[in-house]
């Protein structure tokens, strides 16, 4: 009898871990359609405004939708849904410290040689006694992105710009190709 129950326990924990990865597989592509969601919109939009009036107008465009985009995916899927990074250009976008440490980690693989497009970390996790879905993203840095974020590629009139809306603005001098920040994503499971 007791032998019976020890197996049929067993074979709990098995169906319970494997309904655990299946749960996460889910979980993972939900919150990769949510980045593609935050980050298509943004992009068009940024695209949009450079193509209208150039960098200036996109930095504007960037410190109000990027926000509204964001609590808008976040309030109607349930999630949370935001960016952060290592230099941050908005301070209310700093890293909470799961994200931070997945950052940190996202630094040694890349500097390891790893792409910063291939940076993904993705985990259940018990914060505050609930179990929560993380997933942090690396975002790397395109060509364009460079006219706000690059080193020298940054012209006189965007540096006036981010600095009347960004007076602490770290997030500058990047090279094409690194990550620049990340996407961090949660959601509460129970």
């Amino acid at each position: 009898m007791k032998r019976d129950f020890s197996i049929a326990l067993l074979a709990a924990m098995l169906c319970a871990g494997a309904a655990s990865a299946q749960d996460k597989a889910g979980l993972v592509e939900e919150a990769k359609t949510l980045i593609q969601q935050f980050g298509g919109t943004l992009k068009a939009e940024l695209q949009a405004a450079m193509k209208e009036k150039g960098p200036v107008h996109a930095i504007e465009v960037c410190n109000t939708r990027a926000p509204e985009i964001a609590a808008r995916i976040s309030a109607d899927s349930g999630w949370s849904v935001g960016r952060s990074s290592h230099r941050l250009r908005n301070p209310a976008n700093a890293p909470d410290a799961y994200t931070a440490a997945a950052i940190e980690e996202f630094l040694k693989r890349q500097d390891a040689g790893e792409k910063p497009d291939t940076l993904v970390k993705a985990e259940i996790v018990e914060e505050d006694g609930h179990k929560v879905f993380r997933m942090v993203k690396a975002i790397p840095t395109g060509g364009v992105c460079l006219n706000c974020h690059g080193g020298d590629q940054v012209k006189p009139e965007v540096e006036a710009a981010l600095a009347r809306l960004y007076p602490q603005d770290r997030a500058r001098g990047f090279r094409s190709g690194e990550m620049r920040g990340v996407f961090t994503l949660s959601r509460r499971l129970d």
